[in-house]
């Protein structure tokens, strides 16, 4: 029997269409040096028919790639609804890679159109030249107008204004009916090993991904709510923020460039977001910056953590200092990327609650979990550590024009987490596999011991990477960086971590450091650690055991 159910595609395009209709009064405010500008949801889908009909005029007639190279504002959410509800695809340029990625990128996807920010011109035209399938350029932003185009236009590309392009365009556009499951956006992953690999995301996938978003298990978001994506829209669709908040008629408050903790918060006291998104770094930032400059953010009911393990102390200090609730998500750009949600079970409170506010969450509905050993699937029993897989209809089945087989596991995407899968369907993930320590044949997980040592007062963040060991083949070394005006020793450090790790597990080996250093979608960047180490630009003080 089959069903009498309509069969309407799942595409962006409803989701553009519901949210700038039937929810036109909700906004996108963008922030400025100065303070913020404005435009309601329905005009936002009258520009994005403008721009629909630019490019169409630029040629972009089918699916072809359109490039942004935008920071979060209303001219990059433009792009997010015009050029997948065309038939086209969105490829959001990583804006933090390093040139030599960012051109392999731009080239492997075959990007056809770049729309960049007036402010990201310098470092666009460099690049330019070698971006081989890139005719066309559009200048986006409010100061566009005074920006030294001649880098560009020396390229021998077309270069135009964005407000130009749009310019004269009718406000309506004959939106295909789109395959649901044709490409709609792309990303690329931050290719920490090797080039970066495309995940190419479905209409269907990204419309089943944003109603997941939605849910009470993750945002529970309604058109009462104001979302504030931190996280960069050029990585993973900001964590599907965006359109999730116009398939609930959510406004969108972004920050634009302007994401160091005191114009964040100012912004937020004018914008007065409801629910926002981001790593832990931009966090731990804000935190500091709300210590010592005390503000009332009682308007921001969620945060939505995520990008590495967000440590529990974080957590209790937002919510204990100023009332913020936060709640730690899970993914990769691989997964769309929202994965599971660590939101506790009824009932639990007290330590079992922080320790449920610990862990990778719980898989959203769509998203299956499974612990891998060396001889298949592991029993979910909270004790069994082997290797996170996940599938689901918003997880990705292969790399674009890139055959990897080894990620991949009959159906399943092999995540490279390491970790445990409680009855309750909570992951805890204890490392990545290529991060955890072997050292005298037992394992010590780094992350375990990072997000400890963050627990103490005295630091701001810590990074632990294996070392060799000629008798224990590896140890851990703790880098460290502490908060301003701080003397914590080695030896008080591993004094905090004695009460929560067997002796053997502490590292001997300690170094304390300005920063550490990040991925371009600010994850700790180990691999640049163990090089430093490995080229002695690592003062590095040793412990006795």
């Amino acid at each position: 029997m089959r069903s009498t159910m309509q069969d309407v595609p799942l595409t962006i395009g409803m989701v553009m269409h519901h949210g700038t209709t039937v929810h036109g009064d909700s906004e996108v405010v963008t922030a400025t040096a100065d303070g913020f500008r404005s435009r309601s949801y329905a005009e936002l889908g009258r520009r994005a028919a403008q721009l629909a009909n630019a490019l169409r005029d630029m040629g972009i007639d089918g699916d072809q790639r359109v490039a942004t190279f935008q920071w979060n504002n209303a001219e990059h959410l433009e792009a997010y609804l015009a050029v997948p509800s065309m038939g086209a695809v969105l490829h959001t340029l990583n804006i933090r890679l390093a040139a030599d990625q960012l051109v392999f990128i731009a080239n492997h996807a075959e990007d056809r159109v770049v729309i960049v920010d007036d402010s990201l011109v310098p470092l666009l035209a460099p690049l330019l030249p070698s971006l081989t399938t890139v005719q066309h350029v559009l200048v986006a932003g409010p100061d566009a107008a005074s920006v030294e185009l001649e880098p560009l236009r020396a390229t021998g590309r077309t270069v135009g204004l964005y407000e130009d392009a749009l310019a004269g365009q009718p406000t309506t556009f004959d939106w295909p009916e789109v395959d649901e499951r044709d490409a709609a956006a792309m990303c690329y992953t931050s290719g920490t090993t090797g080039n970066p690999k495309g995940v190419v995301y479905s209409h269907r996938s990204a419309y089943l991904h944003s109603m997941a978003v939605c849910m009470g298990t993750n945002a529970g978001l309604t058109w009462e709510d104001r979302v504030l994506p931190v996280v960069p829209m050029f990585h993973a669709n900001a964590w599907g923020l965006p359109y999730a908040a116009l398939m609930a008629g959510a406004s969108l408050v972004l920050p634009d460039r302007w994401l160091q903790a005191e114009p964040l918060v100012r912004f937020m006291t004018e914008a007065r977001p409801t629910l926002s998104g981001g790593v832990p770094t931009v966090w731990n930032d804000v935190l500091g910056y709300l210590d010592t400059h005390p503000t009332d953010l009682s308007f921001l009911r969620l945060v939505l953590c995520g990008g590495s393990a967000v440590p529990v102390s974080l957590q209790k200090a937002l919510l204990d200092r100023h009332g913020i609730d936060m709640v730690q998500a899970w993914g990769m750009t691989e997964t769309s990327p929202v994965a599971s949600t660590a939101r506790p079970p009824t009932g639990a409170g007290g330590d079992a609650l922080w320790h449920y506010k610990g862990t990778a969450g719980r898989p959203l509905p769509g998203v299956e979990a499974r612990i891998m050993g060396d001889s298949g699937p592991l029993p979910s029993d909270g004790e069994s550590v082997g290797e996170l897989e996940v599938r689901g209809p918003w997880v990705t089945a292969a790399y674009y024009r890139d055959d990897d087989p080894a990620k991949f596991d009959d159906g399943w995407l092999r995540t490279g987490d390491v970790g445990t899968l409680d009855p309750l369907g909570y992951i805890t993930l204890t490392d990545r596999a290529k991060d955890v320590i072997k050292s005298g044949g037992e394992w010590i997980s780094s992350v375990e011991l990072e997000v400890a040592l963050m627990g103490h007062p005295d630091v701001l963040e810590a990074a632990v990477v294996a070392i060799p060991d000629e008798k224990w083949q590896e140890r851990p070394l703790a880098t460290v960086v502490l908060r301003q005006g701080a003397t914590t020793t080695p030896e008080e450090l591993r004094e905090h971590l004695a009460g929560q790790f067997a002796r053997w597990q502490l590292p001997d080996a300690w170094s304390f450091i300005e920063a550490v250093p990040r991925t371009s979608v600010g994850k700790f960047d180990k691999k640049v650690i163990r090089r430093r180490f490995g080229d002695g630009e690592l003062e590095v003080l040793r412990v006795e055991r």
